[in-house]
């Protein structure tokens, strides 16, 4: 599972809401010719991330090459259920990365466009917004 080595806090505040605001970094390709793009606002968490880079990986077999643009290094608290208010906040559930939209979130190089297509449509139905894919002009 993605998570970070080491936490300057245990716990973040949630901070505000920017529903709509558009990414400025991360909106281009870098590494890869094509990528996955978000096309919208959410917390991506580490399970979700893992799950698109596997069926990413699991449809290119041993070809490619597959970069993951962002890591999940925002802590998520959680009370568990049937707690009253009060008490403080509550433990480390999991870890989430922020995105915004126009944030590239998977490339991929060294395949045919067919077979990155195919891939990158795999995972982008595991992620919990609506994404494109995008290639290098």
């Amino acid at each position: 599972m993605l998570m970070p080595k080491k936490l300057k806090h245990r716990k973040y505040q949630k901070g505000r809401s920017r529903k709509r605001s558009i990414e400025t970094r991360g909106t281009f390709l870098t590494f890869g010719s094509y990528g996955l793009q978000a096309l919208d606002n959410i917390w991506l968490t580490a399970q979700q991330i893992e799950a698109g880079r596997k069926a990413i990986v699991g449809y290119l077999k041993k070809g490619g090459k597959v970069w993951l643009r962002v890591f999940p290094d925002k802590p998520i608290t959680k009370k568990p259920p049937e707690v009253t208010m009060g008490g403080g906040k509550g433990d480390l559930d999991h870890f989430a990365f922020p995105v915004r939209k126009g944030r590239i979130i998977y490339e991929i190089d060294g395949v045919s466009e067919e077979i990155a297509t195919e891939a990158l449509r795999r995972a982008g139905t595991k992620m919990p917004i609506k994404t494109r894919i995008v290639k290098k002009e």
